[in-house]
């Protein structure tokens, strides 16, 4: 796909939203950092879109609903969509991480926070796409149940509605065939939240009570538990 086409798919994404760019920067990369292997599968689009001030409505959930329009009429891949967190992602070990995102080293680079998260992937090949974190979680450890779960969503997906993001149909699957385990559990994490709960609720959602009979634990066991 060329830049061009990349652009226009985009362009025609944040316009079903209501959205459009104010400007395209291509984000300063040195790829002399990356070993044969990372280097074999490097990005060769990756640019950073800058949307207008002062866009109305939930910012973030038209967003979501942009990116996914994009991820499924193409094989573009966001790292993160949003107008509070930027995320640098790539095969690459921590050390690199800064080496090959220039813009990390630059001084004039704020932020409230920063979130780093590295591990090796286990029941998955690693791609590009795959590495942490995600948009919502870093999490380390593999989904036992990541198959029912995957099925459970599948199974609800004609039954889902959200005000907030409107027509849910060209958004789904929700889970993307071929993620990961953590990637399956940031996908739904992000959709709960954005159709509008709180995170804490959403969490609670995604990992209910261990046990079904916790209420009647001693209080000082549940405490710890």
């Amino acid at each position: 796909m060329s830049d061009v086409d990349a652009r226009r798919i985009t362009e025609g994404a944040l316009a079903r939203v209501g959205l459009s760019s104010a400007a395209w920067r291509e984000v300063p990369v040195d790829s002399s950092v990356l070993g044969p292997t990372s280097a074999s599968t490097e990005p060769r689009f990756v640019m950073q879109l800058i949307v207008p001030e002062g866009a109305d409505g939930d910012l973030e959930s038209r967003l979501f609903v942009a990116r996914k329009l994009v991820e499924h009429a193409s094989e573009l891949y966001a790292a993160s969509c949003s107008a509070n967190v930027l995320i640098f992602k790539g095969m690459l070990t921590a050390p690199q991480l800064r080496q090959y995102f220039t813009d990390l080293s630059d001084q004039s680079m704020r932020t409230a926070i920063a979130v780093v998260h590295s591990r090796f992937s286990t029941n998955t090949l690693p791609r590009w796409e795959l590495a942490q974190p995600f948009r919502y979680i870093a999490h380390n450890g593999e989904i036992n149940t990541v198959r029912g779960n995957r099925n459970w969503v599948a199974a609800r997906e004609g039954m889902m509605q959200s005000d907030l993001l409107g027509d849910l149909a060209p958004l789904l699957p929700v889970c993307t065939p071929g993620g990961s385990d953590s990637g399956s559990f940031d996908e739904v994490l992000e959709l709960l939240h954005l159709a509008g709960r709180s995170l804490p609720h959403a969490m609670m959602m995604m990992i209910p009570e261990a046990w079904e009979n916790h209420a009647q634990m001693d209080p000082e066991r549940r405490a710890f538990y």
